[in-house]
């Protein structure tokens, strides 16, 4: 089965590439599929609305299975109205890796140096007009974290609050802790994908 990701993000590709390896799903790109970058408006206030958003939006492009995801940063003891939320680059002109990293560098260190968060993540897969799944529950949130005011000497394009991130329980970034990135969220996307697909064949099969 192959589904496009709708996103233009080369880091979150590869990371659902990874997740979904144990099933028998292809991911492709938007250029692996000749799409061009469509200027989609990402104003949803949630993530689960802003994957919505982007999903039906390549679908009606390519008319073929696409599916997309966002995320939400919710930071503890933030007010509500400077909360990131599902705007975790800013509303309208979105700041680019490095303006976000900076940022929350400087937003953990006007808060004492550091700041507990968490993402609340979303995912909208479009297998035709009549079958779309989502999902946007506890199983692909974060953990609790530390957003720390003092970056870590290594950067992941697309993804510019990972060097301040720290692991609360041990206190080391998780750029130190061995197998960052392959634990979490293992088999969570997975089993969107395997109970989505399963529901979707039922139906074409009467």
């Amino acid at each position: 089965m192959k589904l496009v990701y709708g996103t233009t993000n080369a880091a979150k590709l590869q990371f659902m590439k990874r997740r979904v390896r144990t099933l028998e799903v292809e991911i492709l790109s938007l250029a692996d599929v000749g799409a061009p970058e469509p200027d989609i408006d990402e104003s949803g206030e949630s993530p689960l609305e802003n994957a919505r958003i982007k999903a039906h939006a390549y679908y009606s492009m390519l008319g073929m299975p696409v599916f997309s995801c966002d995320s939400g940063l919710y930071i503890e003891g933030l007010d509500s109205a400077r909360q990131p939320g599902a705007f975790i680059r800013g509303r309208g002109n979105r700041m680019d890796d490095s303006v976000t990293t900076k940022y929350y560098s400087s937003l953990a260190a006007e808060l004492g140096g550091s700041m507990a968060a968490r993402y609340h993540n979303a995912i909208c897969l479009v297998l035709d007009n009549n079958h779309v799944y989502e999902y946007s529950g506890v199983g692909i949130a974060s953990d609790r974290f530390l957003i720390v005011d003092r970056p870590h000497a290594k950067r992941n394009e697309g993804f510019p609050i990972d060097c301040l991130s720290v692991h609360i329980e041990s206190g080391k970034y998780y750029y130190d802790i061995d197998g960052y990135g392959e634990k979490y969220y293992d088999g969570c996307y997975a089993e969107f994908f395997e109970k989505s697909l399963l529901k979707w064949r039922r139906v074409k099969q009467g």
